[in-house]
């Protein structure tokens, strides 16, 4: 069996390594563009295969591996409410005769797609209201996987991701530098996967995701933004970030990061439980910090 992952960066490489670990019988092919990236993915077990995948041309090598495909990379950084990134990408895979059978992909997506939701609990059923351009992308993405599964090229399955964190993408640069955080009656609630948790997803996805259906990818934390931080400071045994109202912080953020602290959710995972049957590893943040404090306990 051979898995593509398209755009293999941490989590691509996590899914790597998780499948040379579990299963000799996988071979992974990965892309990429920079010599760093070709050292990483032979490193984890993977074959890498350099790739432009904003070039036509350059993605005519994907063609032979189009059965199953993880598709990890973002949008571009700019330009319209589209995704030419998918769009090339689909395009290079579908040649030949189409056969939904015998094709499986995975798109992950993030949970911006739902846009501000202002604190409430939503499943997969909610109103797509995405709220930036970056966003937009993604919804447009995940259309075209859609229409994918429709027109019977591919059994296209969708993951909406939230942020990401893991042992080595914790906010500890920015606690040190004293970030704020939003004040606690204005803070908003945020949503977390661990990044070897959603490596999981994507390899249940491919064998277990219905046609063009969406699975938030998300895990059991339920706090604010502010809460997360704190939560992560005390670990650590950092400072926590000082707290003040959006007025004043929006003069102390960049505006990416003022994005994330204007949309408000709880994401519930029924269906990544019940269908994908995902057993999450660190079915909260705090189970990720506690394992940390337990091993720092025994150096």
């Amino acid at each position: 069996m051979t898995v593509l992952i398209s755009g293999c960066g941490d989590v691509g490489l996590r899914l790597i390594r998780q499948l040379h670990t579990k299963s000799g019988s996988v071979r992974v092919i990965a892309t990429a563009r920079r010599t760093e990236q070709v050292d990483a993915i032979r490193a984890a077990g993977g074959r890498a295969l350099v790739v432009d995948l904003d070039n036509r041309s350059s993605l005519r090598r994907l063609r032979p591996f189009g059965r199953r495909v993880v598709h990890l990379a973002p949008p571009p950084p700019s330009g319209g409410p589209d995704d030419p990134r998918s769009r090339r990408l689909i395009a290079a895979l579908s040649q030949g005769r189409p056969n939904r059978l015998g094709r499986h992909w995975v798109y992950v997506s993030t949970t911006g797609v739902y846009g501000d939701c202002q604190g409430a609990w939503i499943d997969e059923t909610r109103s797509l209201d995405a709220g930036t351009d970056r966003a937009l992308r993604r919804v447009a993405a995940e259309r075209l996987f859609r229409r994918a599964s429709r027109i019977g090229l591919a059994t296209s399955a969708i993951l909406r991701a939230p942020g990401l964190y893991a042992a080595d993408r914790l906010p500890v640069d920015r606690l040190r530098g004293g970030m704020p955080a939003l004040i606690a009656a204005e803070d908003v609630w945020t949503n977390h996967i661990h990044a070897e948790d959603l490596a999981t997803c994507c390899w249940l996805a491919l064998f277990r995701g219905r046609p063009g259906r969406a699975y938030n990818a998300v895990d059991e934390s339920d706090q604010k933004m502010g809460e997360y931080f704190d939560q992560v400071a005390d670990s650590l045994g950092l400072a926590r970030p000082p707290r003040l109202p959006r007025t004043e912080l929006a003069r102390r953020v960049s505006p990416m990061m003022l994005s994330f602290m204007q949309e408000s959710r709880r994401i519930g995972n029924r269906r990544l439980r019940e269908e994908l049957r995902v057993r999450l590893r660190f079915p909260t943040v705090a189970s990720q910090l506690a394992l940390l404090n337990y091993r720092t306990s025994l150096v």
